[in-house]
């Protein structure tokens, strides 16, 4: 039995016990059925939000707009923090222990100075999902500097390399690996900084879902999780995990 179709029939039969509740709730009422969601009126909220109203389709545009703005400034800023504070004794003790005190931070914290700055709109919105994904991907660029191993940077100065040819041949190539790790961290944090700044902020699918929410439109709360669960799932899947093996079997790191 292949992986697929374990994990199909796994989530097959979570939806079948999970209506089966929802079926038993509208006979004996053990809890209010307005508030009780429904796997089936979660699909059709699916459709209706993407094919009828539109109003799913429109806040997911404009959430991946954010992420990927997002996303992308917290690699590069990630990146050039996390090589600079890697080759740099000066720079990991002083912007090092600035960016270990910040990741403790959550990024959602930072929201309301965000409005003071960028006023209540998507710049807000993307600063948060950029300080949600920085710090990771800074810390594991730095690692991936650090645990360089030292024969292979002794080999390269035998080779007649300068600092910077070992900085920039040896060093940054060596720690490719724990970067993809911090671009991993850098997705999911910045996807999660995301919907919580959406919740409180304007547009996409963290507004929706209180609009929702605040109608008591469960099925549609339901309908917007299920949107976000398989975005997840989608970049997890079809784009690091591809990139990982790649990534792995270029520096011979991959199983056997």
């Amino acid at each position: 039995m292949t992986s697929i179709v374990r994990r199909l029939l796994f989530f097959t039969a979570l939806i079948v016990i999970w209506e089966t509740i929802y079926r038993l709730n509208l006979q004996l009422e053990f809890r209010t059925t307005t508030l009780f969601p429904s796997p089936i009126g979660a699909v059709q909220q699916l459709y209706i939000g993407f094919f009828e109203t539109g109003i799913l389709r429109v806040a997911l545009i404009e959430s991946l707009q954010r992420i990927s703005i997002g996303f992308i400034l917290a690699v590069m800023i990630g990146l050039c923090l996390g090589i600079l504070i890697g080759i740099s004794k000066l720079a990991d003790e002083t912007i090092g222990t600035l960016v270990i005190a910040l990741q403790s931070v959550p990024s959602i914290v930072w929201l309301p100075i965000s409005f003071v700055i960028f006023g209540a709109n998507t710049g807000a919105i993307i600063f948060i999902v950029v300080l949600g994904g920085t710090w990771a991907m800074t810390m594991n660029v730095r690692m991936g500097i650090k645990n360089v191993q030292p024969i292979l940077i002794r080999a390269a100065k035998t080779m007649g390399y300068n600092r910077t040819e070992v900085i920039w041949k040896v060093m940054i190539p060596a720690s490719i690996p724990s970067a993809l790790t911090g671009a991993r961290l850098a997705w999911a944090f910045g996807w999660r900084a995301l919907m919580a700044a959406e919740l409180i902020g304007r547009g996409g699918l963290g507004r929706t879902l209180m609009d929702a929410r605040d109608f008591y439109n469960m099925d549609l709360v339901v309908s917007i999780m299920i949107i976000i669960s398989v975005i997840g799932l989608i970049v997890e899947y079809f784009f690091f995990s591809k990139i990982e093996k790649r990534v792995l079997s270029r520096w011979g790191l991959s199983k056997a």
